[in-house]
């Protein structure tokens, strides 16, 4: 029985990997024209220029989705930073590369500023 939980959970894990491996090579397709496989195969100077037409690509579709453009697609968005990432070698579940931003607090509308007068 437990031999084929494990096969279950080796299938799944395989299953998972290609579907994220198909997402990343078809992002990298739509938006640089570009095969994954030439990229991952190519010398130190490929994969920097590669990284820096990605960073270029990324950033287009974050402004798209700032704007809410209706072409912004947030699985392109997240496939595209995972091959970076990936031509990088760095995890995506690393957490020691997991940094968060702080959030920005918006001022209170319609009140005075704290210590002021009533």
């Amino acid at each position: 029985m437990r031999d084929f939980s494990r096969e279950i959970a080796a299938f799944r894990q395989s299953r998972h990997a290609e579907l994220a491996d198909a997402r990343q090579r078809a992002a990298l397709q739509i938006c640089c024209g570009i095969e994954l496989t030439d990229a991952l195969s190519g010398g130190a100077t490929a994969t920097l220029a590669l990284l820096k037409r990605l960073e270029r690509a990324i950033e287009r579709e974050r402004l798209k989705g700032v704007n809410r453009h209706w072409s912004y697609d947030l699985n392109r968005h997240i496939a595209l930073k995972q091959v970076r990432d990936r031509l990088k070698g760095v995890s995506p579940l690393e957490p020691s590369r997991i940094t968060l931003r702080p959030r920005r607090r918006r001022p209170k509308s319609g009140t005075a500023p704290e210590g002021a007068a009533q």
